[in-house]
């Protein structure tokens, strides 16, 4: 088995720009934080940035990817069973990842913000449906996973509109049982 393996350094200053990325966006809109900005606040010059990263967009894309799997921990899911448990986990993740975004990412990135969601909870989903259900049709599965992942990301989406006075736990429970055994 012949694998590369990524020199340390280029890891290193890949979470530099994104860490300062990050640290400007505590003190400024998305729109207005320029490259310039990202290579100043991370010591690196343009040529560094754009070995790493296309642009702005993508780097906000991988910036935004990473936050989300650390909050949703996806090794935990990967030997979890859909469960009550699980579901919960998981809604409460990506309210809190949002609630975290509500401060930094402005209204004009919620598509970018959406879709990643969805891309995220729909591989976590389809893994967990093949482990449950190995015999199936895939592309069964995969459909199945698409709308768990888009059902759970309209619900913390509902949740963020209206109801974050009620836990986000207490918000999904009562539909935990629905989910699990069909309507």
């Amino acid at each position: 088995m012949n694998e590369t393996k990524t020199d340390p350094r280029v890891l290193r200053t890949r979470k530099l720009i994104m860490d300062s990325f990050i640290e400007l966006s505590d003190k400024k809109e998305f729109k207005d934080i320029t490259v310039k900005d990202i290579t100043t606040e991370a010591m690196i010059n343009r040529a560094t940035f754009y070995y790493h990263f296309q642009d702005i967009y993508d780097l906000l894309e991988k910036v935004l990817s990473e936050v989300l799997l650390i909050n949703l921990d996806s090794d935990i899911y990967q030997d979890s069973v859909l469960s009550e448990e699980t579901f919960v986990r998981i809604f409460k993740a990506i309210t809190n990842f949002q609630k975290s975004l509500s401060n930094r990412c402005h209204r004009g990135y919620e598509d970018t913000i959406a879709r990643i969601i969805r891309e995220q909870l729909e591989l976590i989903f389809y893994k967990m449906l093949v482990k449950q259900h190995s015999t199936h049709d895939e592309k069964a599965l995969r459909v199945t996973a698409v709308m768990i992942s888009w059902g759970i990301y309209g619900a913390s989406v509902e949740w963020r509109r209206k109801s974050q006075t009620i836990d986000p736990e207490e918000f999904i429970i009562s539909a935990i049982p629905y989910i699990m055994n069909g309507i």
